[in-house]
């Protein structure tokens, strides 16, 4: 049995045993802090992680208070948030998303247990645990991989268009350790990349496909930041006005316009970060909680915008497709 393996298997272990043994206080109600680079509250996700939180018996309303604030794209208020919620004496704190919302929680909130999301970061390579096993500190949660799958939908977006020579990647501030992967995976597939990284809010997404255009790209390689989420329907409608076939990194995207998306799970790895939470709520200590790695992936093809485009998808794409788009 390989070290992954047994990790993998240790992890869920380790999750399991305590939901049914420990029990919430009766009386108590729990305070959750939950600080959101941008995504709204009803996003498929975000609601899977109430929902899962209910059946493990934390209800919002009842004996769970959720403390929500959004940064609406604006990472540079994300340490006054954090602030914020700290002042709220929170018995948790959820960090999804981007590495700064984790960073802000870190800096605002003392000794206090989080749980993070870690959509677009190696919370070990940037030194937020000590290791996925034993994370050593105050912080668990969910890693998503994200630097290691970009490169398999560059690989995905060269089968569909073997022609093509020039993709274009939407990057920003927080997809670093993925621009660095897409560079070396598009050098052994041949490809050149048209880059354009956003390094402060409001993106201008519109300049940048009139700047992919003008350079004649072939595709569109936008890379996984949570700071593109508020921009969901915005950039595959730009990629069908622009008429760049697109591979996106989750079947939201693919939901919203995208021609194909590959990734995560993200409502499960959400309902995971949930009973991490709950665990933790329940007497946990995250210092013994190993974080988990995301091991569900979903492709998704849109047909209606490959219709719209004037392509065919090919058939061992369609196959492999968990999600088909009509």
């Amino acid at each position: 049995m390989t070290p992954r393996r047994q990790f993998l298997l240790a992890a869920a272990g380790a999750l399991a045993w305590p939901l049914a043994a420990a029990a919430q206080q009766p009386g108590r109600t729990y305070r959750l802090g939950w600080l959101s680079s941008g995504a709204s509250r009803s996003e498929a996700y975000n609601v899977a992680f109430v929902q899962r939180l209910r059946e493990l018996g934390f209800v919002e309303g009842r004996n769970l208070l959720i403390e929500y604030r959004s940064a609406g794209g604006r990472v540079d208020r994300l340490p006054q948030l954090a602030v914020e919620l700290a002042r709220q004496r929170c018995d948790i704190f959820l960090a999804p998303g981007p590495e700064a919302t984790l960073i802000a929680l870190e800096k605002a909130t003392g000794d206090a247990p989080i749980v993070m999301v870690a959509n677009d970061y190696d919370p070990v390579a940037t030194g937020h645990v000590s290791g996925l096993a034993q994370p050593g500190g105050r912080i668990t949660g969910v890693y998503q991989l994200q630097d290691e799958l970009s490169a398999k939908r560059l690989e995905l977006l060269k089968e569909l268009l073997p022609r093509g020579r020039k993709i274009a990647v939407l990057a920003d501030t927080a997809t670093k350790g993925q621009l660095v992967v897409v560079r070396a995976a598009a050098k052994k597939l041949g490809l050149e990349l048209l880059v354009h990284e956003f390094t402060g809010a409001p993106y201008d997404f519109e300049a940048a496909f009139v700047e992919f255009a003008r350079a004649r790209a072939d595709g569109l390689l936008p890379l996984g930041s949570g700071l593109f989420v508020p921009a969901r329907q915005k950039i595959p409608e730009l990629a069908l006005k622009y008429r760049l076939p697109g591979m996106f990194n989750t079947t939201l995207w693919a939901e919203a316009g995208g021609l194909l998306s590959y990734g995560v799970n993200f409502s499960a790895a959400y309902r995971r970060a949930a009973e991490q939470v709950g665990l933790i709520l329940n007497g946990a200590k995250p210092a013994a909680m190993p974080v988990e790695q995301s091991t569900v992936f979903e492709l998704a093809v849109n047909l209606k915008t490959a219709k719209a485009l004037g392509i065919n998808v090919p058939q061992p794409i369609l196959l492999r497709a968990v999600r088909v788009i009509e």
